[in-house]
């Protein structure tokens, strides 16, 4: 009788090792899996903010006496961190808000700007979204930040 329950014991001691250590692996597993979740969604974050620097500076290139090539509507990025990798793609599409834009083919939007230091401002719209071909992660990535400048 006393070999029996020593049986008894021993297998249920040895299951509970088993779970408690597949419990352990998969915690860590997931762990590891949202840090590198966390590392992508900083990444994207700061390339959006950049994305936005790079479109302002692209924007205050083109002066407004360069009518008929004022306007900036669209800018596409991809970020390719090793060479031919693209890692995230980059979209930013440009609004401008003014009463006297120099040309027609502007993305504007016509108002009633009642003072002249508002005149000709943009809405940035950027976009940085997770390439899914590149790296495979269960989660989407897609930062989106909008911005007021005037240039």
């Amino acid at each position: 009788m006393r070999n029996a329950f020593s049986m008894i014991v021993a297998i249920s001691v040895l299951v509970m090792i088993a779970t408690i250590g597949a419990l352990s692996l998969s915690l860590s597993t997931q762990t590891s899996k949202q840090t590198g979740d966390i590392y992508l969604r900083t990444q994207a974050e700061l390339l959006a903010q950049s994305a936005t620097e790079y479109a302002i500076l692209v924007i205050s290139d083109h002066n407004i006496s360069d009518a008929p090539n004022f306007c900036i509507d669209n800018i596409d990025i991809e970020f390719e961190p090793t060479a031919g990798t693209t890692l995230f793609d980059i979209n930013i599409s440009v609004m401008y808000i003014g009463q006297t834009l120099p040309t027609a083919n502007c993305n504007d939007i016509n108002n009633t700007i009642q003072t002249i230091d508002s005149n000709i401002t943009v809405i940035i719209d950027t976009t940085v979204t997770l390439n899914q071909n590149t790296l495979s992660t269960t989660e989407p990535i897609r930062i989106h930040r909008r911005t007021l400048q005037k240039p």
